[in-house]
């Protein structure tokens, strides 16, 4: 059985901040990741999604977590087809255009390949602490099952190569029928870890959780279960505090997942106030008394 490292998808929220997690003690950002990592040994970042990393953060991170703590990182929407921001792109490889968002499309192949570097090599501290487990890739919902898509995940592994490219994707187009086994293959020829997710079923980001392990790294991540899931408020989103009974029916399951991987992460993504680490830290106990290899921090 390879180990599971269970963990959050931040530990900056506000709301967080706001539910008395957080010591007293802990009260700036250096404080905060430091007892956050005497908790957990795995953090997601989610912010570098939005804006890509900058290496001195990269190195704030790697210096205030201790030796064997593990980040996985959200890859830049822009790498992942989805709108991004104008002003979130690198200053000097803006567009020269009115628009608020722009595409892959919208910039030059040059520009876009620049990108790609400039993120990679941001993290490199994190990659020379050995804290750097893998890279997110997280597709849009109109990311659908089809030739030029499969290839830009291979394309997206070939780029993170050695770090694990974690896919997860977002339209059912992927599960359909055959077309299950077909992406299960085509992630397990290349050794890519697929991302089984827990979410709300029935819409257009649906995917079912299928938990597989594609590659010697297997993931999973709790986005809830919000009514409101559709909402453009984040936390109204992933505003879902997990029952003790729904994370006891997981733990068997990932303890299984674990015995076909040499590591597993586990990352709850429910991020409002303290709903993920209280249900993270339950969640470590249930895995306990499956017996997994449960790393502490």
């Amino acid at each position: 059985m390879g180990e599971i490292r269970v963990g959050t998808a931040s530990w900056t929220d506000r709301t967080l901040l706001d539910s008395g997690w957080y010591p007293a003690t802990a009260d700036n950002p250096e404080r905060r990741l430091r007892y956050y990592a005497r908790q957990y040994p795995l953090v997601e970042v989610d912010a570098t999604y939005y804006t890509p990393p900058a290496e001195r953060t990269a190195s704030s991170w790697a210096s205030r977590t201790p030796d064997g703590f593990t980040f996985t990182i959200k890859a830049f929407s822009l790498l992942t087809g989805h709108p991004t921001r104008v002003s979130a792109i690198y200053k000097d490889l803006r567009p020269d255009t009115d628009k608020r968002t722009v595409y892959p499309k919208d910039l030059t192949p040059q520009t876009l390949e620049d990108c790609w570097d400039r993120f990679f090599s941001a993290l490199d501290p994190l990659a020379q602490a050995g804290k750097l487990g893998g890279i997110l890739f997280q597709f849009p919902p109109w990311f659908t099952i089809r030739s030029d898509n499969k290839q830009f995940i291979l394309e997206c592994a070939h780029r993170c190569a050695p770090i694990p490219a974690l896919v997860e994707l977002r339209n059912a187009s992927w599960f359909d029928g055959d077309n299950a086994d077909e992406t299960l293959k085509l992630l397990s020829r290349n050794e890519i870890p697929y991302v089984a997710v827990d979410m709300p079923q029935g819409h257009r980001s649906s995917v079912p959780p299928v938990l597989r392990a594609t590659a010697p790294v297997s993931a999973m991540r709790f986005h809830g279960h919000s009514p409101q899931w559709t909402s453009k408020d984040i936390h109204e989103k992933f505003g879902y505090h997990y029952s003790d009974a729904e994370l006891a029916q997981w733990a068997p399951r990932l303890a299984r997942l674990a015995d076909d991987s040499d590591r597993t992460y586990v990352l709850l993504n429910n991020c409002y106030r303290d709903y993920a680490q209280t249900n993270a830290t339950r969640l470590i106990d249930l895995l306990d008394a499956e017996n997994a290899t449960v790393v502490r921090a």
